[in-house]
């Protein structure tokens, strides 16, 4: 998944904030397996035999530590749980590109995958959780189901990725004149450099998600029919999803331009839209209703979308509205067209409850869903707000604008992802309107740049483009790699 993501993610971005993003990703995986061994496992499944409990009801686990006491089996259900947290975690990087801080993204991933996220797998999937349905009294007579984590995971992540985005603002020129400060009359499109590497990571994340999905029965050979139930929902939701968000694109743009034009990262989007609606459904519903599941998805992905342009809320590669408001709707799909057999099926004949499509006089299982779904929120949201909060305020948060405008590779990494194929010239001899410590910054960050294309192209130091000098740079033809002529006068 952590692959899939990756591409995904650098493949929607500038070309100069490429490496940043993918370091991103590379950090939730080493950053959450550290954290979900130590502390996060023990958190979300310690203690989480109901009986050997006393029939107690607990929020949070406090067994296994570090793994302690766990042996083979549980060992191999660490990895795979830790696959899911990783996950939740990855939702953010996406959203927060090209804006983002090393120390501050680092700090909010070990948090969720530690800590935020095994609490919500506590409530829900450890079977001692006030949401489960293993308990002795189950929330409705039915708890909280969700198979593979359309809520679990996708929600928990989505709600952490609006609340950062929200305080962390949008990327310059986004929905802002960058000179006047006046909003725009129509938001500018900041498109991704790689249309190839999107469609790399959507497949590989579509591939992946059959070891999700279907995965999540544990053994294939104990419950194998459960399993290709699963399989066949999650492709059939997916390949739903992505026709219905492009065909509604089409017809919204034909009506609005008189012109119609098929968006690619639209179809990619509603792909994975309707794999993050089916993941908490897919064992539960029949092969129509994965359908229907994924075309709603598609719907709801572009509502959203176009919904937060309207409230400028920035996200780089639109994981909000993936992943969050696709993840709500498969919350509320398990309540609606859960079937009693397949229910049954998994959690033996006491489950007595099924989707209201069914029996429209019982609301037990969509009303246990809609509970789930609001703790699940309310949980991430009075954690994670003043906790991003707190990063603002510290500025460990927001990058700096001088290094938003050059690109977080040159500005964190000092150098590129790709060779340029030609050195940057300089064509400002002095910065006479940016003194002191701000003047210097710009500077170190044209002198990277300068630096990182001259390498690029096998240059030495002695290549005359970067004189060195404190006061002025050399008077040449072109722009620092990257920026405009109006960004780079902006910058000062």
């Amino acid at each position: 998944m952590q692959a899939g993501f990756a591409m995904l993610c650098a493949g929607s971005v500038r070309q100069k904030n490429v490496q940043n993003t993918m370091l991103k990703n590379i950090l939730d995986a080493c950053s959450g397996a550290l954290s979900f061994w130590a502390v996060g496992y023990a958190f979300a499944y310690g203690g989480s035999n109901y009986e050997s409990n006393d029939n107690k009801v607990t929020f949070i686990g406090g067994e296994n530590f570090f793994l302690d006491g766990l042996d083979t089996n549980e060992t191999v259900f660490w990895l795979f749980q830790f696959a899911f947290a990783a996950t939740s975690a990855t939702i953010v990087a996406g959203t927060l590109a090209e804006r983002c801080q090393m120390v501050g993204y680092l700090l909010y991933s070990s948090l969720l995958t530690g800590f935020i996220y095994p609490v919500v797998v506590h409530s829900t999937w450890s079977g001692v959780g006030f949401l489960s349905f293993t308990i002795e009294n189950p929330l409705f007579d039915t708890g909280f189901v969700d198979f593979a984590g359309s809520g679990v995971v996708h929600v928990t992540g989505g709600t952490a990725a609006i609340l950062a985005s929200i305080i962390l603002g949008p990327r310059k020129g986004r929905f802002h004149d960058e000179r006047t400060g006046e909003v725009l009359g129509e938001p500018k499109k900041i498109e991704g450099h790689s249309p190839s590497l999107q469609v790399l990571g959507t497949f590989i994340l579509w591939f992946c998600w059959y070891g999700f999905n279907p995965g999540s029965t544990q053994t294939v050979f104990q419950h194998g029919n459960i399993a290709s139930i699963a399989a066949a929902t999650t492709t059939l939701a997916a390949a739903a999803g992505g026709i219905s968000a492009l065909c509604l694109e089409v017809i919204y743009i034909e009506r609005k331009t008189g012109e119609a034009t098929f968006n690619l990262t639209t179809a990619l989007n509603g792909c994975l839209s309707g794999l993050v609606a089916i993941t908490g459904a897919c064992a539960y519903v029949d092969l129509w209703a994965s359908v229907l599941i994924g075309t709603l998805s598609g719907f709801v992905y572009l509502a959203s979308s176009y919904g937060m342009e309207k409230f400028h809320i920035d996200d780089a590669v639109d994981a909000i509205p993936v992943h969050l408001c696709s993840g709500m709707l498969g919350v509320v799909c398990v309540g609606l067209f859960a079937t009693k057999a397949n229910l049954q099926e998994i959690y033996g004949p006491d489950f007595d409850h099924e989707g209201l499509v069914y029996d429209f006089s019982d609301w037990n299982l969509l009303g246990s869903q809609l509970v789930g779904l609001l703790f699940i929120i309310g949980w991430v949201t009075g954690i994670m707000t003043p906790f991003f909060l707190t990063l603002n305020y510290l500025g460990w948060f927001r990058a700096d604008p001088l290094e938003e405008v050059i690109g977080l590779d040159i500005s964190y990494h000092g150098r590129s992802a790709y060779d340029q194929g030609e050195i940057p010239r300089l064509e400002f001899t002095n910065f006479s309107k940016a003194k002191g410590k701000k003047s210097e910054r710009l500077q170190e960050i044209i002198r990277k740049s300068s630096m990182s294309a001259r390498e690029n192209m096998g240059g030495t130091e002695d290549d005359n483009v970067f004189n060195g000098n404190d006061d002025n740079i050399e008077e040449s033809n072109g722009m620092p790699y990257g920026i405009s002529e109006d960004e780079f006068e902006l910058s000062r």
